[in-house]
């Protein structure tokens, strides 16, 4: 996009909204569109891309129910114009459902107690709930081992004044494996949560909402009974899990890019960065890159990760710092002051992945986007051109 851009200070993330819709069509696929509804996760800013400008391109391409992990994250796309359905996964303090409430936001119940206790903080209009069911995640929820038992416990929230019990869901913990255990694991699962369901709707409960498909759920355990698809980390073009392949078409959405802000020969036997963990074993040609890891690009990656310059990889030297790094540009011409460079992202034939990172020191793509940090601008992509630009 060329070097005069304004946001083009030091270091910047891309996103490209064209592809977060096409990721989110490409999904759709794989559902039942008269069974099953599409519902955004967009916790954690959005996993990194920005939660306001995610919930409107998502809304934008028809949907209108969204998730969050906490009530800031859900005040936040009140505030940025969401006028659809939101629902906190998470636990949030039983005083404030009023906030709740006035500003039309369903909130996760965890027990009988809390709903109780939610209820009892209600000023005027009641609390919108779904109820969580623990089927082995082991985080939170009702627990289901005894299915009878937990369906009174449903119906015991029914009954609470105060709140208005909507929905009841369940998290499948190891749905992006396919290993034959794991398989079998989910399976049970899914039998826990709609033995739960059965038994509570032959109570008289009726639910407007059941649901239990996350991402890798939606693609390789689909259930027509859930009626909504909590999509995720797929609509961000990423994968559940490293060992899964993505769906054909699904792309990453964030581009990390920098540019180069000084080049120097490296002669042999001089050493790199802190600690010495680099020496030139030959006369080699090394750039500084102003991207470190308070922007949120592991120390991890020292004297393992590549970038991409002029279209080649260029490996990285030394131990990352704080806000510089170095890599090793003697095989690649023409790198000068300003050049270019993609850190993960695409540049002619070559691609780096948030995926290709965390699997070279052992984590998932969800953290590497996520802790790309809040001083790396957001540039906005939609149809080739820059739609906005964010700072925080």
């Amino acid at each position: 996009m060329g070097n005069n851009c304004r946001f083009l200070k030091r270091t910047w993330a891309e996103i490209n909204l064209d592809r977060a819709a096409h990721n989110l069509e490409i999904i759709k696929g794989f559902m039942d569109k008269n069974c099953t509804r599409p519902a955004c996760i967009i916790k954690a800013n959005a996993y990194g891309h920005g939660d306001v400008q995610l919930m409107r391109c998502f809304r934008d391409a028809g949907v209108n129910f969204f998730m969050v992990s906490n009530i800031n994250e859900a005040l936040r796309l009140r505030s940025g114009g969401c006028d659809g359905d939101i629902l906190i996964l998470g636990w949030t303090p039983a005083d404030y459902a009023p906030i709740l409430a006035e500003n039309d936001i369903i909130q996760a119940v965890l027990s009988a107690e809390y709903a109780r206790e939610l209820g009892a903080n209600v000023k005027c209009r009641p609390v919108r709930v779904h109820i969580k069911l623990d089927t082995g995640m082991g985080r939170i929820g009702l627990l289901t081992a005894d299915s009878e038992r937990c369906a009174d416990e449903i119906k015991e929230i029914f009954s609470v004044g105060g709140i208005s019990a909507e929905g009841v869901f369940t998290h499948f913990a190891v749905a992006d494996s396919r290993s034959e255990d794991d398989i079998s694991y989910t399976d049970m699962q899914k039998r826990k949560f709609f033995d739960v369901v059965e038994k509570s709707q032959a109570r008289g409960l009726n639910f407007k909402e059941i649901h239990c498909l996350n991402s890798a759920g939606t693609l390789m355990h689909y259930d027509k009974r859930s009626t909504l698809a909590r999509l995720g980390i797929l609509l961000y073009g990423l994968k559940p899990d490293n060992s899964m392949e993505l769906p054909h078409g699904i792309e990453p959405v964030m581009e990390l890019k920098s540019v180069v802000s000084y080049v120097k020969p490296l002669h042999k036997g001089e050493s790199v960065s802190y600690g010495r963990t680099f020496t030139a074993d030959r006369e080699m040609i090394a750039a500084t890159v102003p991207i470190g890891y308070a922007d949120g690009y592991s120390r991890l990656l020292s004297n393992k990760g590549e970038v991409l310059i002029c279209g080649k990889r260029a490996k990285i030297i030394g131990r990352i710092c704080m806000d510089q790094m170095m890599v090793d540009v003697s095989d690649i011409p023409n790198v000068y002051e300003g050049t270019p460079v993609t850190v993960f992202g695409f540049d002619g034939d070559e691609k780096i992945t948030p995926d290709d990172l965390a699997a070279l020191y052992g984590t998932i793509g969800y953290e590497i986007v996520c802790g790309i940090n809040q001083r790396v601008p957001r540039v906005y992509i939609r149809g080739g051109k820059v739609e906005e630009v964010h700072e925080f």
